[in-house]
This record gives C-alpha cells, sequence and structure tokens, in this order.
C-alpha cells in the first residue's frame, strides 16, 4: 500500500496516464509550436509560458543550475500545477545533480469556456509557477528515502499537506514574490469558473490572501 501510494505522488494515477494520450476537449491550439520546447540553462519549458517561467525563476537563484522540465498535461488530478522529483533521477542521481519536473495543466476547463494557462493574467501566472518552485527549493536537500517518507505522508496527512503548501508558498514569498503568490490567490478565489471544491482547497490547505498580507507586512519591517 505505501509503494502504491508513493507511486501514485511521483506518477499520478493510472487512470491519469491513460488519459494523457487524449486530447483536451473544446481547444485547437491557434498555433502548434507554442507547445514546443525551449531549452535554456538546464531548463526544458513550453514556449506557449517561457516568459512566465524565466521571470518566476529570476526570484530563485538557487535553481539556476538545477535541472528542471515544465511539462504540459491535459489535467493533473486536484490540482493544476504539480512539482516533483523525476523518478528515475530520485534512485539514480546524487542529490545535487537530482532532476525535477513541474506539471502544467494545458488548458483551465471552465463550464463556458476553455483558457490556455498561458492566457490567465500574468502575475497569477507567475505566482502559480513560483509556488512550484517553492516545492522543489523544498525538496533540494531531501535524501531519497526522506523524499519517499515525504510523499506517502503527503498522500496520507493533511496536517502534512498544509505543513508542505504553506513552505512553498513561504519560500516564494521571501524570496520576493508576495505579490504574485496573492494573485494566485486572489485569481482562484475570485474567479467563477473555478468549482467550490477547488476553492475549499485553496481555503484550507494554503496561506489565505490575509495571511499572505500579514506576512509580507512582517518582513517589510
Amino acid at each position: 500500500m505505501h509503494l502504491v501510494l508513493i507511486w501514485i505522488f511521483l506518477l499520478g494515477s493510472p487512470q491519469f496516464i491513460q488519459s494523457l494520450a487524449q486530447s483536451p476537449p473544446n481547444f485547437q491550439k491557434d498555433e502548434k509550436d507554442l507547445d514546443a520546447i525551449v531549452n535554456f540553462k538546464n531548463k526544458k519549458v513550453p514556449k506557449a509560458i517561457l516568459g512566465p517561467v524565466k521571470e518566476a525563476l529570476e526570484y530563485f537563484p538557487e535553481l539556476e543550475e538545477v535541472d528542471i522540465t515544465f511539462e504540459f498535461k491535459e489535467r493533473i488530478s486536484g490540482a493544476v500545477m504539480q512539482a516533483q522529483p523525476k523518478v528515475l533521477s530520485l534512485f539514480v542521481d546524487p542529490l545535487e545533480k537530482r532532476k525535477y519536473r513541474i506539471k502544467i495543466t494545458r488548458t483551465l476547463e471552465f463550464e463556458d469556456k476553455v483558457i490556455p494557462i498561458e492566457k490567465i493574467p500574468n502575475d497569477a501566472l507567475v505566482g502559480w509557477i513560483g509556488h512550484e518552485l517553492g516545492h522543489i527549493m523544498d525538496y533540494l536537500k531531501r535524501s531519497t528515502g526522506n523524499m519517499m517518507r515525504f510523499g506517502f505522508k503527503y498522500l496520507t496527512s493533511k496536517e502534512k499537506v498544509v505543513e508542505a503548501e504553506y513552505t512553498a508558498d513561504g519560500y516564494a514569498i521571501v524570496c520576493g514574490m508576495g505579490h504574485q503568490i496573492l494573485a494566485t490567490k486572489n485569481y482562484i478565489l475570485n474567479h467563477d469558473g473555478f468549482e467550490d471544491d477547488y476553492k475549499d482547497k485553496i481555503k484550507n490547505l494554503y496561506m489565505s490572501p490575509d495571511q499572505i498580507e500579514t506576512l509580507l507586512e512582517t518582513l517589510d519591517r
């Protein structure tokens, strides 16, 4: 059971993996090359989000040499983005050479429309990416065993989820991304298209806008 949960944390559910072969409904890319991959500084990034990714990475100089692949996915169960170590790298590469990936939902599918991820407000997108980079900052010094224990606890303990999400937000805010992290939260919570269940998840597991503003005021003193 433990191994199954860890596998889901690292790769996603079998149903999700199978769904990757399907095309996103109700969305046709105007320019095919938007999904083309651009390589720079150990990063692989879809062209469509190259600008926001570079903007977010500017706040994390510690990640300049870290190998990170940004991957578009049709959907991610319960999330819009998800940062993980690459499975093979987790077991084969030394800690300082470990490779990571950030999965990103290609489109936000609302009841009345479909929005390509690159079309959401820039600050909200940069903040979303910054939050995931905060997770990678948290993973950098975790050993393989520690990472596996972390994954198991993340899938079985609400308290561990809250701790992990607050930590990721905290890294991004301390790095100077408070404005963007706040923009992401407000975009989700104030957008009519997101389901109430998803908004409740954001309210219950992540820093609230008030908490972010309080932290920013504390850091400014």
